[in-house]
């Protein structure tokens, strides 16, 4: 179990403190600790949270507290994993529960790095929620580099076979876009605060991390275009191919028609063609055989 007071750093303080403290408390829980002391934290909480790694990021309003979870999907370039955590609070504070360990780092970071002015449970979300996206700005700038290196491989390289790794990009992205989606949900729910849990002059702090994720959002829908778009290339490039292949028999079909004319009409052997019995009508048919080569050439 690891507890907190909330001032102008997180301070790491003993389960009996965060009772008689005149400030509000995080507390990180495994699931087992939570069944064991989730009583002594009086939320009032009417419904079960996701046990174990949640399905998804949402927020749900309880009549006393708000709960809900944070999930964040397993990518293939970056997380490899998916990661999440459960959470409940009220206008005293905020438990979080997590059996992995991710939100332990998470918070020990906080406590490490950040220091308030205008401390609070919102200013404490609010960097909480930061950290699960820090990385992520950077983490598109490469795949955006790898997508020049699969459009550059494409124009460059007459390969027949789709790049693996855009298959493995589309993926990602199309997980980040709903994941960004269900973040936008959670903050705007925030920000909301129907239970007036979170004060009035600091519920710009989910605003502002709203409109963070909302350009997050945004270039990973301009990168999902940009797959489409090279896609399409890959299928256009191979197209190409195909009509050059497709052209280079046409162009041989036409020399070689009449060609085949020439050879069925000759080979019908009739008792009585004149070339059968000329000397020069062997001869003569290879030289008119090699004009209408150069011919349909030409």
């Amino acid at each position: 179990m690891n507890y907190y007071l909330i001032k102008e750093s997180l301070c790491p303080c003993q389960a009996e403190d965060i009772k008689t403290a005149d400030c509000q408390f995080a507390a990180v829980l495994t699931w087992k600790e939570w069944e064991d002391v989730n009583d002594s934290f009086d939320m009032g909480i009417d419904m079960e949270m996701d046990r174990g790694l949640p399905r998804e990021t949402k927020a749900i309003v309880n009549m006393d507290s708000l709960t809900g979870s944070f999930r964040r999907p397993a990518l293939t370039y970056g997380h490899s994993e998916a990661m999440g955590f459960s959470f409940a609070l009220d206008e005293k504070g905020i438990v979080l529960v997590d059996d992995t360990g991710y939100v332990v780092t998470l918070v020990e970071r906080i406590r490490t790095t950040k220091k308030w002015r205008l401390p609070g449970l919102e200013r404490f979300l609010y960097d909480l929620l930061e950290s699960t996206i820090a990385g992520d700005l950077g983490m598109l700038e490469e795949t955006e580099h790898r997508l020049n290196e699969v459009e550059e491989s494409i124009t460059t390289d007459e390969t027949e076979v789709m790049p693996p790794q855009l298959n493995e990009i589309r993926g990602d992205l199309l997980d980040l876009r709903i994941h960004y989606e269900q973040l936008i949900d959670l903050s705007q729910e925030l920000e909301e605060n129907e239970n007036g849990f979170f004060r009035e002059e600091t519920l710009r702090y989910f605003h502002m991390f709203t409109e963070r994720v909302i350009r997050l959002q945004t270039l990973v829908s301009g990168q999902r275009e940009y797959v489409t778009q090279l896609r399409d290339l890959f299928q256009s490039g191979i197209d190409i191919r195909q009509n050059r292949i497709m052209t280079l028999l046409t162009v041989i079909t036409s020399i070689f028609l009449p060609l085949t004319l020439i050879a069925g009409w000759y080979g019908m052997n009739f008792r009585y063609m004149p070339e059968l019995g000329w000397v020069w009508g062997y001869p003569a048919v290879i030289i008119v055989s090699i004009l209408i080569v150069i011919g349909s050439l030409i």
